[in-house]
């Protein structure tokens, strides 16, 4: 209790410096009312109200409503930190969201387009690791990247390719009941896997629960647009959602996409699991932290 009266103090204080500024016209929002939705902060998102620890980045993060995070490095971390972060995810109640597949940046140098066994073999031995991962930090769905193009290929032959050896990453996660979800990507022109249709059939063709789409509304807004109608169209194959307004990948309420009717078209649909925060803070600091968390009760679905 002590240390949630702390937490109102100091946040109703930074909240009325925010109010002096003249950018904001909101207290801060209610530290314990869950948001409806599972909107997941991502390592750093609060750092500046709770401290470089991750574990205190979480606890904080629950204060204010949030009832998941997720973690794209999670592989990187020591077996005991995933522990340390699964043993407190589950005293609080909250959900794992994805972390990459991957020990280090490998699929952004190589590619599973190529065919080449030893790409697949790593896809393969890092789907083994990933197990031992998520029990680790009770997680049940990790992100995929199939790499670049290889453009020695013609598309259809990269296309099996990457299907032959995402069949063979599903085999090994469904052991352990974990998802891949795959990732189409709007960085750069040289990646792969770029459309929501193209990621639905090959999700289609490899045919296992353990690979589904990861829908990145940021991404898909910059290589498609029309973001509810493509999600419909591919909605039974979609495991995860992640969110990033454009331009400038910030939270909701920053750019051009109208995430309130986004949320609520996903809460329609009897969506209930995890919308991972794959974006930065459009503001610095506490104050920044704090209008971060405005905007997401602002687009919450009531």
């Amino acid at each position: 209790m002590k240390r949630r009266q702390f937490l109102r103090s100091s946040l109703l204080a930074s909240g009325t410096a925010f109010l002096s500024s003249g950018t904001a016209q909101a207290s801060p929002p209610p530290a314990e009312k869950p948001f409806r939705l599972l909107f997941a902060p991502h390592d750093g998102m609060f750092a500046n109200h709770a401290g470089k620890d991750i574990i205190d980045q979480i606890r904080f993060a629950h204060d204010m409503g949030f009832r998941a995070i997720e973690d794209n490095g999670m592989m990187s971390r020591s077996p005991a930190e995933q522990a340390r972060i699964g043993e407190t995810l589950a005293s609080l109640g909250m959900t794992m969201g994805v972390f990459v597949i991957t020990s280090d940046n490998w699929h952004w140098k190589t590619s599973l387009c190529s065919g080449k066994p030893e790409f697949t073999e790593r896809m393969s031995a890092d789907c083994r690791k990933a197990l031992d991962v998520a029990k680790r930090c009770n997680a049940t769905h990790a992100t995929v990247v199939p790499g670049n193009y290889d453009r020695s290929l013609p598309a259809d032959i990269q296309t099996a390719h990457v299907i032959t050896a995402l069949k063979r990453g599903a085999e090994i996660l469904e052991k352990g009941k974990l998802v891949m979800v795959l990732e189409p990507l709007s960085d750069n022109p040289d990646l792969f896997l770029r459309h929501s249709q193209q990621t639905y059939m090959i999700c289609k063709a490899v045919g296992s629960p353990s690979c589904k789409i990861l829908f990145d509304m940021y991404h898909m807004q910059r290589n498609e647009g029309n973001i509810i109608a493509n999600m419909d169209q591919v909605w039974d194959e979609i495991g995860y959602f992640q969110i990033g307004d454009n331009p400038g990948r910030k939270e909701p309420n920053t750019g051009e996409m109208n995430y309130r009717n986004i949320f609520r078209h996903i809460a329609e649909k009897g969506y209930t699991g995890v919308l991972g925060m794959e974006h930065g803070n459009a503001k610095p600091g506490k104050e920044g932290e704090m209008a971060l968390i405005r905007a997401y009760r602002e687009v919450d679905p009531a």
